[in-house]
Formats: structure tokens, sequence, C-alpha cells
């Protein structure tokens, strides 16, 4: 992933110096050399705080894409502060974004911005929630969701062994996850199977994942009843996957080698391509539920065309889908367009969802991963209206 945010990033010019760092030295400065002579490569291991911290204090910026990020996530975060470096990354799970969003204080007094989960989900799926929500005059429950089939890996990284994002996966799914619910933070059960109402598209079947979104929207919106994050497609309701976690929730296999299976198998399977039709659930999406002129009323911000087709050729890969918008909010940083100081997130209010939206389908369609950039052709908005 953080191999498109290094092509975004080579395209703005206002930037003067670039570092790849990578615990894979090697792969680090080959990659670099793909680059004009602003981009250098160099390894690094990131619990290697001496060394690690050496390196933030020569820069203005980090991009962190270092995942499992519940095992790596707070430590780097703590680091940028201490070197009053900005920071951006795309944190995915819920445990260390929670405990992230409390160095806020500590980021203000250093004056740094760090914009926690600015990916694809989170990331964008957060910024959808929030247009749903602007629609309403008041929001009671937000939903965000995604395909898990349209959730395609990259073929190259520099990542050897257990996959990082299987980790996260597994990590999400297993034992208990947090979500809001009757205006209070619970732990449940991951993949309990639920239905929900999509604006325009009927009722469907959906399984809670753990995930920060549904964690930081009643962090930013106090006045929320409910918050989830779900997901559908894929093999989520698969007899392999449920026996897997089956195994992990024992203590018999360790969520490492659980992910080791997965990734596994997931080389060996061949990809199910799902029909998507107008009544659908969209590859991703947020929905808000509320009112609108003192009558119940539900939106559906959706992200649509050929970046989300499932299964497909043209649907964008993970690392695309997620890096970009990692490089987008540098961008933003440099370009005044976000100026608050402190730790938060994309829905906080900080990040104009639709000014920020225009930009990363635009840098789509300009690194060739979309025919078309509009907004318009990539995201839609159903109202019960």
């Amino acid at each position: 992933m953080g191999r498109f945010s290094s092509f975004a990033i080579s395209n703005y010019p206002n930037i003067t110096k670039v570092t790849i760092a990578d615990l894979n030295e090697n792969n680090a400065k080959e990659f670099s050399n793909l680059f004009d002579d602003r981009f250098t490569g160099i390894g690094l291991d990131v619990t290697d705080k001496e060394h690690l911290e050496k390196i933030m204090s020569d820069h203005d910026i980090v991009l962190n894409t270092t995942g499992p990020f519940f095992k790596f996530g707070l430590s780097i975060l703590k680091s940028a502060i201490k070197c009053k470096c900005h920071y951006f990354d795309i944190c995915d799970d819920w445990e260390p974004t929670e405990e992230m969003l409390k160095l806020n204080d500590e980021a203000l007094k250093n004056e740094i911005t760090a914009i926690v989960g600015l990916g694809a989900s989170p990331g964008i799926s957060n910024l959808l929630g929030l247009k749903a929500m602007n629609e309403l005059d008041k929001t009671e429950s937000i939903i965000t969701g995604w395909d898990v089939s349209s959730a395609k890996p990259e073929d190259e990284s520099s990542q050897k062994g257990t996959n990082a994002a299987m980790e996260h996966g597994l990590q999400q799914i297993s034992g208990e996850i947090k979500v809001y619910k009757d205006k209070k933070y619970k732990l449940t059960k991951p993949l309990e199977k639920i239905k929900i109402h999509y604006p325009g598209r009927g009722n469907h079947n959906v399984f809670i994942f753990g995930h920060p979104e549904a964690l930081t929207f009643p962090y930013n919106y106090p006045h929320l009843h409910e918050s989830i994050n779900l997901a559908h497609g894929g093999d989520i309701d698969s007899w392999l996957l449920k026996g897997i976690l089956g195994l992990v929730n024992r203590g018999l296999v360790s969520r490492a080698r659980a992910a080791a299976l997965l990734t596994w198998f997931e080389g060996q399977r061949v990809l199910d391509v799902e029909e998507a039709n107008a009544d659908s659930l969209p590859a991703m999406y947020g929905v808000a539920i509320g009112a609108k002129d003192a009558e119940p009323a539900s939106v559906g911000a959706a992200w649509i065309g050929e970046a989300a087709d499932r299964g497909t050729e043209t649907g964008l890969s993970m690392g695309a889908a997620t890096g970009i918008p990692l490089a987008c909010g540098a961008q933003f940083l440099l370009d005044g367009r976000i100026e608050q100081k402190g730790v938060f997130t994309p829905e906080a209010g900080h990040i104009d969802p639709l000014e920020f939206l225009t930009e990363v389908f635009s840098q789509y369609e300009a690194s060739g991963k979309l025919a078309s950039g509009a907004l318009e052709d990539n995201v839609r908005i159903s109202r019960s209206w």
C-alpha cells in the first residue's frame, strides 16, 4: 500500500525529500530508484525506537503503512509526536485507534497534525458516512460497510511471511470486538448476522466486523445512539472461516498461524465473481439513519463505478484504494486545507468529505486506475425521501 502512496506523492512538486523506509533495505532502495533524486530508500525496523526517531526528526511528515496496526500503530504515533513530525496512517484496528486518540493533547502541545485511518476503510468509508449524516437534520445511527470480495490483495510486496492484512482480519473477527449501541460502547461477538435496510436497495443480511469506524463516529458525534461496521460477500460466511475461528477462539491455533492458513487458502482458490445489480449492497458505503424535516429518514452514500467492481480486473486493488487517500492527506496538509492540530479521524469535521473524495478519485484517474475520476461517476447518494 505504501508503494501507491509513494507513486502519488512523487507528483507533488512541493515535496523536496522522500525517504522510503522498509524492514527490507534492498527492496526499499530498489523501489526508491523508480523515482527522481528526491527519493532514497533505507532499511528500518520500526521497533528500533532510537533509529526510527532519528529518521523522523529529519522529516516533516510520516505516512505510516506498517501493519498490523494493533502491533505497531500506537508506538509509531508516539514517536512521531515526540519528534514533531506530522502523521498520517491507514490504521484499520479499533484497539490501537482508541489509544491513539488519547494522544490528542500531546499532539496539540507539539503542534502536530495526526490523522488516523485515512485509507479506504477506514478513510473513504468515514467520509461517505459523514456525507450521509450531513444530509439529515438529525442522525441516530451510522453504519459503515464493505464487500469482502472487493478487497483484492497486491501481487507485489516487500513483505515476507504472514500477511499483515490477514493478521488484521483475524484480530477483528475473533474474540470480542467493540461496537456502539444504545449510546454505549459494548463488547460483542464478531460476525453476528444482522439485517439492514439500505435506502433504495432493500433489506440485506450482513455481518458485524471489528473496525475503527464503529468507535470513532460516536467519539466525534456523542449524540449518536448506534454505530457499527459491517461486512458482506466473499467467504465471510464460509464453513472454512468458521472452522478456523473456532480453533482460534478455543486457543487451539494462534491468530498468526490462522492468518498463515488463510493466506495460503487465498492463494489457492479461484475468485468467484459476484454479480452486482441495482439491489446489491455497494462495495463500500455509509448509511445514516435519523430524521429529515421532522420525519424518519435514511441516506446511503456509496462508492460505485468501475473502481468498486467486485472480482473484476477493472476494480481497484487494496493497495491503490488505500494508499492513494493516504497520500492525499499529505497533500491537503501541504496545501493548507488541513490546519487543525491534534489527533483525529477522517470524519471529525476537519476534512471536507466531497472536496477530499473529489481529489482522491481524480488521483485514481491520473494514476491510470480509473477511466473517470468524476465524483458523480464514483459516489452515489440514495435517499429514503
